[in-house]
């Protein structure tokens, strides 16, 4: 791959949204060549996952259905998004990929990390990011953000269950420091942007 490949991850309300566009924002007022996109979706095909899996009325969906699910979506991303705009040199900016996947179903829902992997692997080849962006925040932070708003179906889950996708997530930045920057998700939402402008300026420059 020729391009830059950055993701944001973290657990629900952390600010990944409302982040990642800033640095799209940032970086094509710069003059570089960005696609954003996200998971699940960032495809038609995509998009249609991403429905079943946030419906609040698929309260029974088993774990294994949802993983599968998850893998599917990203199969049709990686394809028809991700790797066709980093083969012509772009930035693809992405609201959670892989690790997202580790965290949520493997971490907190116990789903075998080996066979995660292993999917994982059948799908993503060697398009893994370059750099990746954790917001960090408490469950209890994400709580008081969410207040006033309606829940998808993994929004709803209760704290138990965001309090283990946090450790997921504060477990892969720890095996992977090179990769995964850990940016508290908690500040402001300036400082927040700034320390993003940081990474990501260090990543391009050892890139070069």
């Amino acid at each position: 791959m020729s391009g830059i490949f950055i993701t944001f991850e973290g657990i629900e309300y952390c600010g990944k949204s409302t982040q990642s566009l800033l640095l799209v924002e940032r970086l094509k007022k710069n003059g570089y060549d960005v696609i954003y996109t996200r998971e699940p979706g960032g495809t038609n095909i995509g998009e249609e996952i991403r429905k079943v899996l946030l419906d609040t009325q698929n309260s029974d969906m088993n774990d294994l259905t949802e993983l599968l699910l998850y893998i599917a979506s990203r199969v049709q991303h990686v394809y028809e998004v991700i790797q066709p705009a980093l083969l012509e040199n772009k930035i693809v900016i992405c609201d959670r990929f892989m690790d997202a996947t580790i965290a949520y179903q493997g971490y907190a829902r116990g789903l075998n990390l080996e066979l995660i992997n292993k999917l994982q692997k059948m799908v993503i080849r060697d398009i893994v990011p370059d750099l990746t962006l954790l917001l960090d925040i408490t469950p209890e932070q994400g709580i008081l953000r969410a207040v006033n708003k309606k829940l998808d179906r993994i929004e709803k889950e209760n704290i138990e269950f965001h309090s283990l996708v946090r450790h997921g997530y504060l477990q892969i930045a720890e095996q992977e420091p090179e990769r995964v920057k850990v940016i508290d998700g908690g500040k402001d939402v300036d400082d927040v942007h700034q320390m993003i402008c940081e990474c990501v300026d260090t990543k391009q420059r050892c890139m070069r």
